[in-house]
């Protein structure tokens, strides 16, 4: 019994997470469990979760890839599959000479557009690029695995297409419809993202998913890869379509951002950056987007450095392909989805949006 004690205390604690819906679980040594619900944080009652037992969780289940990684450096990512009640993303780590860890439940089947509440056409218009490289950004738990994995799901049944994707760890598990999928697991398929990202143009894919995008490595291979016709798709924390492109040029040295403005005008498709708002009402969250599609205008700011005269254009738009995260915020005020108090709370510019719940608009030249 007490050499198992520590799983069926996990167990159970996931069990009840996934009966109640929650998104995320957090185990802390010596404290009862947490369940994030709705984007907040809940205690459970019960018994506190013991140090001996988190650590003794953690090294029973942390792959062997992974165990010289987590004694060296007290700290490890990796994914568990706890029998008839779910899949889970795992992150362990030491915090005060004790375990914690977080558990990110992991739903096998891919959602569609509509259980997610975002906006089909323009994604699927996104989805259908030939080429070029398409962003989704957010915060950590914004959503961003989710929207990827709609629009991945929403290709599989309308396209043939030879789909290979690199996560740490797998999120979604897709079974072939039209496409045929190839999921590679760091630390399970193959040692590290960098060999994973190497090797990948010799695969023969239409479609690359890279988890994130990490580094300049990554992403030069990204540009690689859409300049000779594949669609690469990806994430990165960020929390808007201004701050990400300030990420991506990051990844270059001065000398280079010449070179770094041409090749992203021309490669990139465009960028969903989202957050979720809470529900006015029977709890759960919206996804708010703000979307950008890098069509001719876009790509000359771009190439001519004028960032900041996207995020105005963002504002302006009467393109419905693209729109600000205030305009899509004043729509679901508007609809009556979140509170205006909610919707001001998560505005990137609050004074703005404040206007135009007034019917105030501004339009820029």
């Amino acid at each position: 019994m007490s050499n198992t004690f520590h799983t069926e205390i996990m167990n159970d604690l996931l069990k009840l997470a996934v009966e109640s819906g929650a998104s995320d679980i957090v185990v802390k040594s010596n404290k009862p469990g947490y369940l994030r619900m709705s984007g907040r944080l809940r205690p459970v009652e019960m018994d506190p979760i013991l140090h001996e037992h988190a650590d003794a969780w953690v090294s029973e289940y942390v792959p062997a890839v992974y165990r010289q990684s987590w004694e060296r450096d007290g700290q490890c990512d990796f994914a568990y599959s706890a029998p008839d009640i779910g899949r889970f993303r795992v992150n362990g780590f030491h915090q005060r000479g004790t375990v914690s860890i977080v558990f990110r439940h992991i739903k096998n089947r891919p959602p569609t557009f509509a259980e997610l509440n975002i906006d089909e056409e323009v994604l699927t218009k996104l989805a259908q690029a030939k080429d070029g490289i398409l962003l989704v950004c957010g915060a950590t738990g914004s959503g961003k695995s989710s929207t990827m994995a709609a629009m991945l799901n929403w290709i599989n049944q309308n396209s043939d297409k030879h789909i290979i994707s690199i996560e740490d760890p797998i999120e979604y598990t897709f079974s072939d419809d039209k496409s045929v999928f190839q999921q590679r697991e760091i630390g399970i398929d193959v040692p590290s993202y960098e060999m994973a990202i190497k090797s990948v143009l010799r695969q023969n894919p239409d479609i690359i998913l890279i988890g994130e995008m990490r580094d300049k490595e990554t992403f030069e291979t990204a540009i690689s890869a859409a300049e000779t016709g594949h669609l690469v798709i990806s994430t990165m924390h960020a929390a808007t379509v201004a701050q990400s492109l300030t990420r991506l040029f990051e990844f270059f040295p001065p000398e280079q951002l010449t070179q770094a403005r041409r090749q992203i005008a021309g490669s990139l498709r465009g960028f969903v950056c989202q957050k979720l708002i809470p529900a006015m009402e029977g709890g759960g969250r919206y996804a708010a987007l703000e979307i950008l599609t890098a069509d001719a205008t876009v790509r000359n700011l771009i190439l001519e450095g004028q960032n900041d005269k996207i995020q105005q254009l963002l504002e302006s738009s009467s393109d419905s392909t693209s729109r600000s995260f205030n305009r899509d915020l004043y729509r679901l005020i508007k609809d009556g989805k979140i509170s205006k108090a909610d919707g001001l709370r998560f505005s990137p510019n609050p004074q703005a949006l404040e206007m135009n719940l007034k019917g105030i608009f501004f339009k820029t030249a």
